[in-house]
């Protein structure tokens, strides 16, 4: 029989934990912060993983960062994900101009843009950056 992992919590961390399963802002965090609670029980990560809906791995992962870290370590840790294409610092004058220069063909726009940036994004890309600068672009 192998051997079970265990982590232990203080009663402050579990009453955090309880919190953050209950209330957490993502479902990911709140799942992570069931499966440490879970784990605090003795359980396995084979059954743990089962209740949570992951793999067995997963919980073992957390669980160490929940020993490094806290219960902090167990939110996605910023600068996760894809990085923008368009970036408002460098690339709001541009599109600027050029929305301004086809004020109706955002195609044409997108088209100057890519040849004017040198990069590829599409037309949505383009749309959602307008929608986000509005308040910049005083539009």
């Amino acid at each position: 029989m192998p051997r079970i992992k265990t982590v232990t919590a203080t009663d402050i961390q579990k009453a955090a934990l309880i919190k953050g399963m209950k209330y957490g802002r993502t479902p990911s965090y709140r799942m992570r912060c069931q499966a440490i609670l879970l784990k605090c029980e003795q359980r396995t990560s084979v059954d743990v993983a089962n209740t949570v809906g992951c793999c067995e791995m997963s919980i073992n992962d957390w669980m160490v960062r929940f020993a490094e870290q806290g219960i902090e370590g167990l939110a996605v840790a910023r600068g996760r994900g894809r990085k923008p294409i368009l970036r408002q610092e460098s690339d709001l004058p541009a599109v600027r101009k050029a929305v301004q220069d086809n004020c109706q063909r955002l195609r044409l726009a997108k088209e100057e843009l890519q040849g004017e940036l040198n990069k590829e994004f599409s037309l949505p890309t383009l749309k959602r950056f307008l929608k986000k600068t509005v308040g910049v672009t005083g539009g």
